[in-house]
């Protein structure tokens, strides 16, 4: 069964950003399906394609568009194999994940497709982290800023990809940066966007982290760069955690996944903060 998508009332952006998402899930779009889904006119769809293909996520083609990855695919299929570092899981430790986080999956692919050519991006700790990176188009060039050694090894064999890895205390099993050192890398850089992942986000409360070493770090990214996106899932809504990292307000928006509450919606959004809802990625079979 196909996910609802949002219609009518929805911002050119946050169209742009769903259709985008269901680009990178079925690789190819119709014009057609596309103006039904959204109910507008495939003129505007047209439009919203074009500016896909700027941004290197879409070729278009007659009568829809088909995936810049589906395009590179060979390319990648003969690039050097990834360093072989165990797999995050959404609990943030290693291990085969399971059949698949869904959630974190459509969360990574919006975040992902609001990335331009060229920029500087930021990366933080956790699975909906390691999931933007493999999700950013295969066209793709640009600077990458991580904590994460696997996120870094994940995009190292990326052609135009430059990676930078923070140094500093190596934690386990994660292998993540998290000392002051760490936190000290990103002063060096301005991005124009990151992406954090939290415990909890709270309209009241704000963003906050129940591991206390990751603050500083996250206050770093945060501070360093133009635009911050918080990467939580739909559970973390309304959640608060220990350490406090700061208020909604200071964020450009939070992806979320579709079983997001209205109610805790609106109260994000009442707090000064703009919230993107992702499109669940299809189960594997």
């Amino acid at each position: 069964m196909k996910e609802e998508l949002l219609a009518a009332g929805v911002l050119p952006e946050e169209r742009r950003l769903q259709v985008a998402a269901v680009l990178r899930r079925d690789l190819r779009v119709r014009v057609e399906d596309l103006a039904e889904r959204f109910a507008v006119s495939g003129e505007t769809i047209r439009r919203d394609l074009k500016a896909l293909e700027d941004r290197g996520v879409a070729r278009r083609v007659y009568g829809g568009a088909v995936s810049r990855d589906a395009d590179e695919a060979q390319d990648a299929a003969f690039a050097p194999p990834p360093v072989p570092f165990p797999p995050v899981t959404s609990s943030g430790t290693s291990g085969r994940p399971t059949d698949p986080d869904l959630a974190v999956a459509g969360i990574a692919a919006v975040a992902a497709s609001l990335v331009e050519p060229g920029e500087t991006v930021i990366l933080d700790l956790g699975s909906a982290a390691l999931e933007t990176a493999r999700a950013l188009p295969l066209t793709f060039t640009g600077r990458v800023l991580c904590a994460s050694v696997q996120t870094a090894a994940l995009l190292a064999t990326r052609k135009g990809v430059e990676v930078h890895l923070a140094g500093g205390r190596l934690r386990q099993p994660d292998l993540a940066c998290v000392d002051d050192v760490a936190a000290g890398f990103f002063d060096r850089f301005f991005a124009h966007r990151a992406f954090l992942a939290v415990d909890g986000v709270d309209a009241r409360a704000g963003l906050t982290c129940q591991n206390l070493d990751e603050i500083p770090l996250r206050r770093a990214m945060l501070r360093q760069s133009a635009q911050c996106y918080v990467l939580a899932e739909s559970a973390k809504l309304g959640a608060i955690a220990v350490g406090r990292l700061a208020p909604v307000a200071d964020v450009a928006g939070i992806i979320t996944d579709a079983a997001a509450g209205p109610a805790v919606v609106r109260a994000l959004e009442s707090a000064g903060t703009r919230v993107i809802v992702a499109p669940a990625a299809p189960r594997l079979e």
